[in-house]
């Protein structure tokens, strides 16, 4: 009898100590970690964000406290474990502004390349990279397939820290607050980010600052009409500001935020029941070891 006692109790700590888990890396002990591998089905979720200017208005640390913050509230729906706010990212456009860290192309690969194998390290098989940073978007497809030179034990997912609906519901939730504010006002440092700021670090927003910056589009390209350049967000916004960040509300910002922590949502639970792309990873590698094999 005393056995099973102990054995009952010994399950009873450890379905508790489950059930308590912090969704954030770095808040747990080492044996909570153990736990946290599996609660989460070994499933990892990295926030990209940045620093860097944000207008006159906004910390530079906007996209951080956005990412992170729709990918917490989420975890705790659906259990996955959020990585720290990454902030190594390409921002080269933004260099000409005080505040801005800018690291080399090379050693933003590189961090994040030894990040994502140091997660697996750790016990996890499928990483979401969750970008909350415009810049990065083609930088992130890049290298989610640069990924498949040579075999990896993990399968890396990315998706967008915005913009994530999961029905018409929750897209008329963010459209009906963006109707009643001008078309031009959202932006990079605009009304919409301005607005979800006010909802996470309302200390943070100082629409007060007597700034006579401009958010509005310099169009210094216009001349391209069938090519564009690296230099085409400075020629556009070297104010690294666009949009107007004074028309951003609450209601707007629990708009957005509300519908991205959803989106997520339905994003970790699909890829915590994904069976297909880590099979598609193996044969492709498989294959590509031995192309003449194979084909």
């Amino acid at each position: 009898m005393k056995k099973y006692i102990l054995l009952f109790t010994g399950l009873f700590i450890a379905l508790n100590l489950c059930a308590q888990l912090s969704v954030k890396w770095e808040e747990l002990t080492t044996p909570e970690f153990t736990q946290a591998v599996l609660k989460s089905n070994k499933v990892c979720v990295v926030p990209l964000g940045i620093i860097e200017k944000h207008g006159p208005y906004l910390p530079l640390g906007t996209d951080l406290y956005i990412v992170r913050d729709v990918a917490v509230k989420a975890a705790q729906k659906e259990y996955v474990v959020v990585f720290p706010e990454f902030f190594a990212g390409q921002i080269n456009e933004s260099r000409h502004q005080p505040g801005t860290i800018a690291y080399s192309p090379e050693l933003v690969w590189k961090i994040l390349e030894e990040t994502l194998d140091e997660i697996a390290r750790n016990g996890f098989e499928k990483i979401i990279l969750i970008n909350g940073h415009g810049g990065n978007n083609s930088m992130l497809s890049y290298f989610s397939m640069a990924l498949l030179n040579k075999r990896r034990d993990y399968t890396v997912y990315f998706t967008a820290g915005w913009d994530l609906y999961t029905d018409d519901s929750q897209k008329k939730s963010v459209t009906d607050q963006l109707a009643k504010i001008p078309a031009d006002a959202p932006g990079h440092a605009g009304a919409d980010e301005a607005a979800e700021i006010m909802v996470l670090r309302p200390d943070l927003v100082k629409l007060d600052y007597n700034s006579q910056e401009s958010g509005k589009n310099q169009n210094r390209l216009k001349n391209l009409t069938m090519a564009t350049s690296g230099i085409e967000w400075y020629s556009l916004y070297p104010n690294q500001y666009a949009g107007d960040a004074h028309y951003g509300n609450k209601d707007l910002g629990n708009a957005l935020l509300n519908t991205t922590t959803n989106g997520l949502i339905k994003a970790f639970r699909e890829v915590k029941a994904d069976t297909s792309a880590p099979v598609l990873m193996k044969e492709f590698y498989d294959r590509a070891d031995d192309p003449m094999k194979n084909n």
